[in-house]
């Protein structure tokens, strides 16, 4: 067996490098550390703090502080 790697194999394991997520509120620069997907196949959208509420209603919930 040998160590280097196999052309035109699949890449397998976890992507490195950083990814960044922004608030996808209209107008909001913030850091979208809220993830939500309502369905697998759908991508996941990011929302800040203040506007995770927009994330809570993709997924069908409402989160009230």
């Amino acid at each position: 067996m040998s160590d280097e790697p196999t052309r035109g194999g699949a890449i397998t394991g976890t992507p490195s490098g950083l990814f960044e997520h922004y608030c996808e509120h209209e107008g909001c620069t913030a850091w979208g550390s809220y993830g939500f997907q309502a369905r697998k196949a759908e991508r996941a959208r990011y929302f800040c703090y203040e506007h995770r509420d927009d994330g809570e209603r993709i997924i069908g919930r409402s989160y009230t502080s």
